[in-house]
Order: structure tokens, then C-alpha cells, then sequence
């Protein structure tokens, strides 16, 4: 049974997905332990409440400096004893230790066709209103493992959406969610809950 521990900073709508994929059984062999936002006012936070799943606050506010925050944290993940965590709509850049004692058990979804509008200041919304600034036609989401970088991680598995004459940055936004963040980001768990995600000669591997 994969234990994973899902980091989330707003809404919850990519941690809504997971759940609702674990309950109908889309992700086997899964049980979430525990929910972490940096941010005590998300949503997030109430529905894993809603579920039953133990949810904490690991706030930087609450630290005189960033490093007792990234210690908090650690600590924090580690009280899991998580063997995946789920990075879905976590603002925090993750301390570089904690990347290393997870290698290869942190993946994060990314809101665009990882290498384009990815890195530093590229998140939520922002990525959306970036893309139709440069008039792409085709965008999609991202999931990929964790490295010290910037979304610079091995590629897991990415998925394709249209944009659409006279599209907002919100509509963009939802109809990436629903048709690619929605659904590779619980298929990638459930791949990797059943040891079919392997890392060959710096790529990964999908196996059949």
C-alpha cells in the first residue's frame, strides 16, 4: 500500500481529484496519510477534513527564517512517513535536503507543457496569462519528479490541451484542470503505486 502525503497551498481542487480517485478506486493499491499546506486559510485543508485525512498548517509566518521553516517542514513530512508526496498546487520551493532524503518520491503537477512557461514566477494563473500573451495554440499540464531546479525534474507524464479563440486566463485555467491536471496527476500515482514508473538511464520509464 503506497502511503502518500499530499503538499497543498490553495483550493484543493488537484487534492479533490486524488481523493475522489482513491475512493472510486482509479488509484489502487493508495492510501492518503496526511495533508500539509503552508497556508492555514486553504480550503485544502477542510477537505481532507471532509475525508477524514489528517491535515496540518506548516506555516513560513511562523518561523523567524526560512530555515527553521524548511526544518519544520521536514520534520513535519517525515511524521507521515510518507512513501510519495504529492506536490499539487504547493507554493513553496522545497528545501534542498528534504529532495534529498525523498529521491525519486516527490512529484509535483505543473500547469503547463513542461519546458515551456516553467521556472522561477511561473505558477497558477500566471502560467495561463504567459501562454496567451505568446498566442499558443496548444498548452496542457505536467507531472514530474522533484530535484533541487525549478520544475527542471524528470518528466512523468504530460497531456495536451487546446486553447480556444478569446479564452481568459481563468477559462485556460479550468479546462487545463479538468482535461490534464484532473487526470494524469491520479494516473501517475496509481502507476507508480503499482511499480510501474521506473527511472532508466536519467528518463523515466512508463511500464505495461
Amino acid at each position: 500500500m503506497l502511503k502518500i502525503l499530499v503538499c497543498v497551498s490553495g483550493g484543493g481542487t488537484n487534492l479533490q481529484a486524488i481523493i475522489d480517485a482513491v475512493e472510486n478506486k482509479q488509484i489502487t493499491n493508495t492510501e492518503i496519510v496526511g495533508v500539509i499546506s503552508n497556508n492555514a486559510n486553504a480550503y485544502a485543508l477542510e477537505r481532507a477534513k471532509n475525508h477524514n485525512i489528517k491535515a496540518v498548517c506548516v506555516s513560513p509566518k511562523d518561523y523567524a527564517d526560512r530555515s527553521l521553516f524548511n526544518d519544520a517542514l521536514l520534520e513535519t513530512v517525515d511524521s507521515f512517513a510518507p512513501d510519495l508526496v504529492v506536490l499539487a498546487g504547493f507554493l513553496v520551493a522545497i528545501p534542498e535536503k528534504m529532495v534529498q532524503k525523498y529521491p525519486y518520491k516527490i512529484i509535483n503537477i505543473h500547469p503547463s507543457l513542461i519546458p515551456s512557461f516553467c521556472g522561477v514566477g511561473y505558477y497558477g494563473l500566471k502560467v495561463h496569462e504567459k501562454a496567451l500573451e505568446r498566442g499558443v495554440k496548444i498548452t496542457g499540464a505536467t507531472v514530474h519528479f522533484v530535484d533541487e531546479g525549478t520544475d527542471t525534474g524528470l518528466i512523468i507524464m504530460q497531456k495536451a490541451v487546446s486553447v480556444e479563440d478569446g479564452d481568459t486566463p481563468k477559462e485556460l485555467q479550468q479546462r487545463v484542470m479538468e482535461q490534464a491536471e484532473w487526470v494524469i496527476l491520479p494516473r501517475v500515482i496509481d502507476l507508480i503505486a503499482n511499480d510501474k514508473v521506473n527511472v532508466l538511464d536519467g528518463k523515466v520509464v512508463i511500464m505495461k
